[in-house]
């Protein structure tokens, strides 16, 4: 054995000299640190210390007193340039006192005012704070304060209160070190980053939309971009007067309100109806007006401009001309008045002729627009109870009505601030609402113009004699699936689209209610909750026959007033809305059947973005987007023709009725198409009334004045609650502003027609077994950004 290399005296006491020297270490020496690749040298006795960046301290702030008048011009190009807002001095003032204490002198140079403005203006958008900043809003104090707790030296960081949207102009300093220091050292970044955006303040997080506009991840089916929103999921709105804009209720919504919360669905319903009046030329007086007027064709009498008199002003002004807006209602003894936010008063409807004749109904419950002459009681002795003393609200007197007629409605573009063809960011006008986040998918001026590039690539234009496109709704009317009759006609109409080439069918199939004829649960007709569950079990037993559209397309069912569990004490009767989906103890066989279709079709298919198909049970009513906010199209199942005819008040019947001017009510065939190729009412004939030749007329009258009632009302439900009730909390879902793109309102107590109305396309396939004819079976083909079509089959 080889003994040991000697050691020198010197070296064995340099090495031991340390325990005696009360546990100090001596300093390695500077070479230490380097690894040697030569044999004679083992590894350091001293390891490397790790490569760390160091971040910089920050230093105190010192407060300045900043003027309005220097922060001014900064303050100008971020709210009002970039993001439309207006700043009060208020406003402006605290933030001039916010910025001067909490970013001091580098406010300007380092840019830290421009990073809290952008903030807080985005801020402003989320709480949807409206066009006007005021300063002693506690919206505005809100924001500010969440900002103080988030304020380090001058910037705003994330901390454990930190802000709720992730923005690149507010990354922390520390964490962009953080992540140099990662990167020197081979390793990926913390997080992700993120490009500056507002989108969540505009409800562009529920979309799922990325900067690349072609996701290669994704499946390239324009169904991916259907999304159903339900009456109770969609945002509350409430309008603010003061504020002239769309505000979220904060309250939390119940089914057993306060009273005062009827009151408060009144006065919503006046509002948005008196705020679409004033935008309307007609009630607004301006110099160039006469230029203009001979195209103002829907006034009420024969002066060109407008102007509506609160019924409390017609005190002491008897015999004087006015033009009233409110609700019609009925007084105790049964007559008609007159009511708004200041007053009601007496109608006298002997007289009163409608403008346009005959165009629409008028019932209680309804917002119209009277024109007549206000005349004062001579006597208030043994009035009683015909509401005219001047107690609660009611005016004395009585006011002659020479005209009534419907509120004008409003085309979306013009509600949204949107102009021009293609509807892009250079064809805007102001005064809209194309910020406001009305379904909860992105507003149109966020979102507008990047998903009508994805429609164009995903869902290209078409000429109507191509071949059937992806982009087509099948619309099925009321479904009694207790009648053997209607699933097999259910059947034929869907071996017709399974037969069409893969890729081509329609990716949406709406199947409306009532699912039986008789109110279930209510020992009616139609059983109880056994029976209920059979008619299901025989649809799911129809529809697993074709698995290739159940896996491929989107089935929604809406439930009507027969369905349950409302059903269960409604008895037939209305019920009130919106109402729930039918319940899943039911329906639970129909989505097994999805569940296996899809099972099956990912079995044969590679391709791992294919979008599988669903089923989707929804309330009454209800609403699809596509597209984001480009395509919104409203479900709603209701008898409302007969319900219009049953309380519809009679007036003065005029000999020789004059037609409907053509600018005046604008009822095409078609939804964008050339005036020359659209037909002025697209209403599918009738083989029956070509015999007659008189019922077709009818039937084309009794659509337009159904579809201009609820189109001008804005509301689904423009009836007294006595006779549609409706959840006061949930009243915002039955509004029908902005106008949707296309309204599905399936009533069967109307004949069936597919009519457009100031850009809304209207359609009403009835119920799916035609009455009067034997084994035929009737249904709307809808083309998204087109018209529908009538289709009938014999089974």
């Amino acid at each position: 054995m080889a003994d040991p290399p000697a050691i020198s005296p010197k070296r064995k006491k340099t090495a031991l000299a340390h325990i005696f020297n009360g546990g100090r270490t001596p300093a390695p020496p500077s070479s230490s640190g380097i690894p040697s690749s030569s044999p004679a040298f083992a590894t350091p006795v001293h390891p490397m210390k790790p490569f760390q960046v160091s971040v910089p301290t920050r230093h105190a702030i010192l407060p300045i007193i900043l003027p309005t008048a220097t922060l001014r011009p900064l303050a100008f190009r971020t709210f009002t340039k970039k993001h439309s807002l207006t700043l009060t001095s208020t406003a402006l003032q605290e933030l001039a006192t916010f910025i001067g204490r909490h970013c001091g002198s580098a406010w300007r140079e380092e840019g830290l005012a421009e990073k809290v403005l952008e903030e807080v203006a985005r801020s402003w958008k989320a709480r949807n704070g409206g066009v006007m900043v005021d300063g002693t809003s506690p919206e505005l104090r809100d924001i500010l304060k969440n900002l103080e707790g988030n304020m380090s030296g001058g910037k705003i960081v994330p901390g454990s209160k930190g802000l709720s949207r992730q923005s690149s102009t507010l990354t922390l300093e520390t964490e962009r070190d953080s992540d140099l220091s990662n990167t020197r050292l081979g390793l990926r970044p913390s997080r992700a980053l993120t490009r500056e955006d507002s989108q969540q303040s505009f409800g562009m997080s529920s979309l799922d939309v990325d900067e690349a506009e072609d996701d290669d991840d994704g499946p390239n089916d324009a169904r991916r971009w259907l999304k159903v929103i339900g009456a109770f999921d969609q945002p509350r709105l409430c309008y603010n007067v003061q504020k002239k804009h769309f505000e979220r209720e904060t309250t939390k919504p119940s089914l057993l309100p306060p009273a005062s919360h009827k009151t408060a669905l009144f006065r919503n319903r006046y509002n948005v109806v008196h705020q679409r009046l004033l935008r309307n030329e007609a009630f607004q007086t301006s110099a160039v007006a006469s230029a203009r007027a001979p195209t103002l064709r829907r006034s009420l009498s024969n002066q060109q401009n407008h102007k509506i008199t609160p019924i409390a002003n017609l005190l002491g002004r008897h015999g004087s001309h006015h033009m009233l807006l409110g609700m019609l209602v009925v007084l105790p003894a049964g007559g008609v008045a007159i009511s708004d936010l200041t007053g009601t008063i007496a109608l006298d409807l002997s007289q009163t002729v409608s403008i346009p004749a005959d165009s629409a109904w008028f019932s209680p419950g309804m917002m119209v627009l009277v024109d007549g002459v206000y005349e004062e009681e001579e006597e208030s002795v043994g009035k009683g109870l015909s509401g005219s003393s001047g107690v609660g609200g009611t005016l004395g007197g009585r006011f002659q009505g020479f005209f009534i007629g419907q509120p004008p409605c409003e085309k979306r573009r013009a509600t949204l601030g949107i102009s021009g063809p293609g509807g892009g960011s250079d064809h805007t006008i102001g005064g809209g609402f194309g910020w406001i986040d009305f379904l909860g998918v992105g507003s149109e001026r966020a979102v507008g113009a990047r998903m009508r590039r994805l429609e164009q690539g995903l869902l290209p234009r078409r000429d109507i004699d191509d071949t059937p496109g992806r982009g087509r709704m099948v619309i099925l009317g009321e479904v009694n699936l207790d009648q053997p009759r209607s699933l097999q006609a259910m059947r034929k109409i869907l071996s017709l689209y399974a037969a069409e080439p893969e890729g081509q069918s329609p990716m949406t199939f709406i199947i409306t209610g009532n699912f039986t004829q008789h109110a279930v649960l209510a020992r009616g007709g139609s059983g109880g909750s056994i029976e209920y569950k059979e008619v299901f079990d025989a649809l799911a037993g129809t529809l697993a026959d074709f698995p290739s559209l159940l896996s491929t397309a989107t089935f929604v069912f809406v439930p009507g007033d027969n369905d349950a569990w409302v059903s269960a004490f409604g008895a037939g009767a209305s019920v009130p809305l919106p109402r729930k989906p039918a319940p899943d103890v039911f329906t639970s066989r129909v989505r097994r059947v999805f569940a296996a279709a899809n099972a099956d079709a990912a079995k044969q298919s590679s391709s791992r973005r294919r979008q599988e198909g669903e089923a989707v049970w929804t309330s009454n009513p209800s609403r699809l987007s596509l597209f984001g906010p480009n395509h919104e199209v409203v479900l709603f199942r209701d008898d409302v023709a007969a319900r219009l005819r049953r309380s519809a008040v009679r007036l003065k019947v005029e000999t020789k009725p004059t037609p409907p001017d053509g600018d005046d009510v604008v009822m095409s065939g078609a939804v964008g198409d050339d005036a020359a190729a659209a037909s002025p009412v697209d209403v599918d004939a009738d083989p029956e009334a070509d015999a007659t030749g008189s019922a077709m007329p009818q039937d084309v009258h009794t659509a337009r004045k159904l579809v201009k009632t609820i189109l001008d009302q804005g509301y689904l439900a423009p009836f007294r609650h006595a006779s549609r009730p409706v959840h006061w909390d949930y009243a915002s879902a039955l509004y029908l502003y902005p106008l949707p793109t296309s309204l599905v309102l399936v009533d069967t107590s109307a004949p069936p027609f597919c009519i457009t109305y100031e850009g809304c396309h209207v359609m009403n396939p009835g119920s799916l077994l035609v009455p009067g004819r034997t084994r035929v079976g009737r249904w709307v083909e809808y083309e998204i950004g087109k018209v529908g079509r009538m289709r009938e089959v014999t089974f």
